[in-house]
């Protein structure tokens, strides 16, 4: 290839531009789920149009409290000093454009600059997001659905069983790492929620996997969030081992244990 030929090699697209805002409220939903809520005249033109969609938020680089406004270098976002932007993704629980506000609710383990950043985040602070990133499309035709998730898709989760026809039957799998990480979930008539507290020493997503292993006729909607390992096991077993087709279930890594939250 020479050098003329790589300047042609397409480079990723780039993503919408970060929109400045601040930390308006801040609400502890459990001892394990932080309610934060940003606001500010740039989600002006900011739509979700689907449930389940994701933003981009920047944080602060390490060890300070002010954002540095990244730049796209074709690849990634890239701070003035070369360095790549410290950023995460988010399902938002809500929106609300008559407020210009956008509400995430952001679970509380770990460590790194995401936990490090809601565990102090407080009103006034400065924030930015970019996005919203895909959503789902939900079958409005299917007879049942089946949702499952951990802790970091229960606001997607939420927002699914808001949308699911109250007709609809609904069997909700949510695994949570102690007792007060469970929340309460939008009233669904036909929605039966089984929560599986995690036991210590098992791998994230065990539970899950299990419950998945053991369910007999499959629904037609199934849409599955959460660790990476986790998810890649459940979509092994629905596309492998039960012979569905990539379009009949959505499957989502959320999160990779052992990745570094620097």
């Amino acid at each position: 290839m020479t050098p003329a030929d790589a300047t042609r090699l397409p480079t990723r697209r780039e993503p919408p531009a970060f929109r400045r805002l601040e930390v308006r409220r801040v609400e502890d939903l459990t001892p394990r789920m932080r309610r934060i809520v940003l606001g500010g005249s740039e989600l002006d033109g900011f739509a979700l149009d689907l449930p389940a969609a994701s933003v981009r938020l920047l944080l602060p680089p390490p060890g300070q409290d002010a954002l540095v406004m990244p730049t796209w270098s074709g690849n990634q976002f890239d701070l003035p000093d070369g360095s790549r932007a410290p950023i995460r993704t988010f399902t938002p629980r809500h929106h609300d454009p008559e407020a210009d506000e956008l509400t995430l609710d952001v679970v509380r383990h770990g460590t790194g600059a995401a936990a490090e950043w809601v565990g102090r985040a407080a009103p006034g602070a400065e924030a930015a997001i970019s996005g919203p990133g895909r959503g789902y499309e939900v079958d409005r035709g299917a007879s049942s659905y089946l949702l499952v998730g951990d802790e970091t898709a229960l606001p997607a989760i939420s927002q699914l069983l808001e949308v699911i026809d109250p007709s609809t039957p609904v069997l909700v799998h949510v695994e949570v790492g102690a007792p007060e990480g469970r929340l309460p979930l939008p009233e669904h008539p036909e929605a039966r929620a089984l929560w599986h507290e995690l036991p210590a020493g098992a791998e994230p997503g065990d539970t899950l996997v299990e419950a998945v292993r053991a369910l007999g006729e499959l629904p037609d909607g199934i849409w599955v969030a959460g660790e990476a390992a986790c998810v890649q096991r459940i979509r092994t077993h629905l596309f492998e081992d039960r012979g569905l087709s990539r379009s009949q279930a959505t499957v989502r890594g959320y999160w990779k244990k052992g990745r570094s939250a620097t």
